[in-house]
């Protein structure tokens, strides 16, 4: 009877162990479905992913600043801008960003919301 104590604590500790393989298997599928790595083109994947976040990270950056002014402007004028423009002429901008390449700002001056969209 002793001895078939400790068996049956490893052969639960065993189950218990065993039962959790399923996390671990949708990790791995998660995993290898994302994985598209070709090792020939990697640089020139590498050089493409950077340039779109560099482009993302100016585009974010851009949008931020705009709407930090036209919240400013509301503030204190209780009214949105009439236009981008309005915001560099009274000072809340020092100029209006370039929009990414091929985009351009849309402002609705009604909701004071604005985006970029393409051209």
């Amino acid at each position: 009877m002793k001895a078939l104590f400790p068996i049956s604590v490893i052969a639960g500790l065993l189950l218990v162990g065993c039962g959790n393989n399923s996390s671990s298997t949708s990790t791995q599928t998660t995993n290898a479905s994302t994985s598209e790595g070709n090792p020939a083109t990697a640089p020139a994947d590498y050089v493409g992913a950077m340039g779109t976040a560099q482009s993302l990270a100016v585009k974010t950056a851009d949008l931020s600043s705009i709407h930090e002014a036209i919240q400013m402007f509301q503030a204190e004028k209780s009214r949105f801008p009439k236009s981008l423009n309005e915001l560099v002429q009274q000072k809340y901008l020092p100029r209006l960003p370039q929009p990414p390449h091929g985009m351009k700002f849309v402002y609705n001056p009604s909701t004071g919301q604005v985006n970029v969209a393409p051209q």
